[in-house]
């Protein structure tokens, strides 16, 4: 197989979902790769519109991409499709691990590239070099699979890097979205912005009857009457769908939600209206 990697202008432009740089049909740059790469080069020139991206991407539509746009997230389900004889919803200890996605984001996105660096003051991506599934699956496989002088060049790393591939796309099968849950730290980016995005989940409590269908078919595990705009919510519809009263409605609004950005009950907005 031969062909031309595509080297144009497009490339340096981010995209919202993760798209590994090196993958060889990529036309545009990964978010997560495009920012280790604006902390590593603060002291030469800092890119300011990688993080415009980021914070304008996030406030418009918050984790839709993860749930939409991510060709990583799409993997995973397409995975989980696969029969199993048991599969986990969830497991003691899984929201607390759900914070492991943002130390992730705080020490390999940020805190490493930031002050690791060689003689020149460079930093490196480290979340790409050392854990990125989505990398190794996208563009570290392909590169080794079409270039002969690659394989002889492989060692420890790569093999690290297959071998977290493996577990997630295993984990996968068993789990819904594992990677997006537990790893992707821009899935902590976007998520730290649900609550304040334009595109935001809505229960009317009028039509709700607190039936609970909507928390029990979530992937996620969010339950949208007490958290309808939650950090994990990846925006999905299911909930919408499985609604019997159409009390659930996705779409653009403007305004903070400031009652949920914490999980705040909805009864709460009853009582104040009760107070006053």
């Amino acid at each position: 197989m031969k062909g031309k990697i595509y080297k144009g202008p497009i490339k340096n432009l981010c995209v919202p979902g993760l798209n590994c740089y090196s993958c060889p049909g990529a036309l545009g740059a990964c978010p997560i790769g495009a920012l280790q790469a604006v902390i590593g080069s603060r002291n030469y020139k800092f890119a300011f519109y990688v993080v415009g991206f980021l914070m304008a991407v996030g406030a418009v539509c918050g984790r839709f991409v993860c749930g939409w746009l991510c060709p990583f997230g799409w993997i995973q389900e397409l995975l989980h499709k696969i029969p199993f004889p048991k599969k986990i919803r969830s497991f003691r200890g899984d929201r607390a691990l759900r914070w492991l996605k943002y130390v992730i984001l705080a020490v390999f996105v940020i805190l490493l590239p930031l002050f690791v660096v060689d003689f020149l003051g460079q930093g490196k991506p480290y979340f790409c070099k050392l854990i990125c599934p989505a990398g190794t699956l996208e563009g570290g496989i392909p590169m080794v699979a079409l270039n002969e002088g690659l394989r002889s060049a492989i060692g420890w790393l790569y093999a690290w890097k297959v071998a977290i591939l493996a577990a997630v796309v295993f984990l996968s099968i068993l789990l819904y979205r594992p990677f997006c849950k537990y790893l992707c730290p821009l899935g902590a980016i976007y998520g730290v912005m649900n609550p304040i995005s334009f595109y935001r989940l809505r229960v009317d409590e009028e039509k709700c009857i607190r039936c609970g269908k909507c928390a029990r078919v979530c992937p996620m595990q969010v339950d949208p009457v007490r958290t309808p705009n939650a950090l994990e919510c990846i925006r999905c519809d299911i909930c919408r769908d499985a609604c019997p009263t159409g009390a659930i409605s996705t779409g653009f609004r403007v305004g903070v939600d400031s009652k949920r950005l914490v999980g705040v009950e909805l009864t709460i907005d009853k009582k104040e209206e009760q107070s006053s």
